[in-house]
């Protein structure tokens, strides 16, 4: 495996008016195999339209995706994508949600329930495997949104603010999942969030986008991440240099909103 890598990515949308929005300019990117990276910036930067790009759901302007070197042309089972409200079906139980992507792909009934039983372990729910989806909690769902991405065995997991929804202490439970899943599955991971602290926790590697157009304005490589694969997350936070990191990025974050509210001043 290749990786994935990012050349020379723009994205313009054309509005009704006449008008567009250069949404992305000129974003280039290379993720190795295994790698864990999370996507920071001021809202309008455009962070989840590069993740969908990546995903395959839009086509960029200029430039292009590549995986395992070949070009992205459209969604595939190689690139999975866990979203923000987890978009189960909440008709089928817990495990016809996890073993979905293999009964499509017409795998035997015996494998299929050997994978759909590992990951509900893994992720904590073999207890509510019969359960249907909206019986659950907010984070039991999105543990099973993680299992059913990981069921299609892709390598990359796309996240778009997969825990912005939950409540802090299941946020910081699920933030501890997704390490132990990065470690243990060596999938790539792409993580869009809005909070800096979870950025630092869950990115080896962190970028943070500048508005408008989007594009890449600082990149981080982090040790955090790999020091909560084994140790308590609120100890991580107390851990050498995150506080004076955390604070660099926010001024840095800061600073854009200002000037973005400054320009609609301006215009106004």
């Amino acid at each position: 495996m290749t990786g994935l890598t990012v050349e020379n990515l723009s994205m313009r949308f054309d509005l009704p008016n006449g008008q567009h929005v250069q949404a992305l300019k000129n974003v280039s990117l290379a993720l190795k195999p295994g790698e864990l990276m999370s996507v920071l910036g001021p809202s309008g930067c455009g962070k989840t339209t590069l993740l969908n790009i990546l995903a395959g759901f839009l086509a960029p302007s200029e430039g292009r995706v590549t995986m395992n070197g070949h070009t992205v042309t459209g969604p595939a089972a190689e690139r999975g994508m866990v979203f923000q409200q987890g978009a189960l079906f909440e008709w089928m139980s817990v495990r016809r949600n996890v073993d979905f992507g293999p009964r499509m792909k017409g795998m035997a009934k015996a494998e299929r329930d050997r994978i759909t039983d590992h990951l509900l372990e893994t992720v904590g729910l073999q207890d509510f495997k019969d359960k249907a989806v909206y019986e659950l909690s907010g984070g039991m769902q999105q543990r099973v949104a993680l299992a059913r991405c990981l069921a299609n065995d892709p390598d990359v997991i796309l996240m778009d603010e997969p825990l912005g929804a939950l409540d802090a202490l299941t946020r910081e439970k699920m933030q501890g999942l997704v390490l132990k899943l990065w470690k243990e599955t060596g999938k790539t991971v792409v993580l869009i969030t809005h909070s800096v602290e979870e950025a630092l926790l869950l990115g080896e590697r962190l970028v943070v986008m500048a508005p408008r157009p989007g594009r890449i304005f600082k990149e981080y490589r982090l040790p955090f991440a790999e020091r909560g694969v084994n140790a308590d997350l609120r100890d991580v936070k107390k851990s050498e240099g995150f506080a004076q990191t955390r604070e660099e990025i926010l001024t840095m974050i800061w600073g854009m909103e200002e000037e973005i509210m400054g320009r609609k001043e301006r215009r106004a």
